[in-house]
């Protein structure tokens, strides 16, 4: 518990002036509010994701481990369905440019899978299925053109969402955690096949992650918006 208090009072005195110092640098929201019509497959990924997120609730109150939708893939699956459904709004823009930030959740646990705990029928299925989407979904909100990602060269939200992400790990999750004796996203011991297993394995985790999480973002926001490019270039062209 000593080690636990240092790391955790260290990490908070190391991100909340960052924090700060994000939230007063960053990057003004560029929303396309106007009244359009809903594209029928936005329509149909809204209604797949709550098909998802239900049957993954079921799933968690048939096993009794509901504490486990504290997870972050979990909550960003959540926001996610609230950007499906809501109208454009700055409020909306925020809240998506954050979950642009938590895509290392969804591509480390494809690349490194924990099914061991996944029992009931078409569990194992649901979990490769919802991890995809989580992906999917921003991917296609970007190419609606709706929602502007700010520069590739641009860190401000990558370091404001970041900063939320440690303090929601070291203060939520692991405050849950303790009591309730839950490994909650690996807050109280390593994961099987984390390489850096050890008692400073939460520290090396907060610095690599600090590293994965914008570089995903940057790459997920290049993805997205290379389609824009190609197909105004095209209309150019064409005109």
């Amino acid at each position: 518990m000593k080690a636990r208090t240092l790391e955790t009072i260290s990490v908070l005195l190391i991100f909340g002036p960052l924090f700060v110092w994000g939230v007063r640098n960053l990057t003004p929201l560029n929303i396309d509010c106007q009244e359009r019509r809903e594209p029928t497959m936005k329509r149909i990924l809204l209604v797949a994701m709550c098909l998802i997120w239900g049957i993954e609730i079921g799933f968690k109150f048939s096993s009794r481990t509901v504490i486990f939708l504290f997870n972050p893939c979990h909550i960003t699956t959540a926001l996610q369905i609230y950007l499906l459904a809501a109208r454009p709004s700055k409020r909306v823009g925020a809240i998506f440019r954050f979950q642009m930030n938590c895509m290392n959740g969804a591509v480390l646990a494809l690349a490194f899978p924990e099914l061991d705990a996944l029992n009931l029928p078409f569990e194992t299925w649901l979990y490769w299925i919802q991890h995809t989407m989580m992906m999917v979904i921003p991917l296609y909100l970007l190419h609606l053109g709706v929602y502007q990602v700010e520069p590739l060269s641009d860190l401000s939200w990558s370091l404001v969402s970041y900063c939320i992400l440690v303090f929601y790990h070291f203060v939520i999750l692991q405050g849950i955690g303790l009591p309730a004796r839950v490994n909650l996203n690996h807050m109280l011991c390593p994961a099987i096949r984390d390489p850096f297993d050890g008692p400073w394995y939460r520290p090396i985790a907060t610095a690599h992650q600090a590293i994965l999480c914008p570089l995903l973002s940057k790459l997920f926001a290049y993805i997205g918006t290379s389609g824009q490019k190609k197909e105004i270039y095209r209309k150019d062209k064409y005109y």
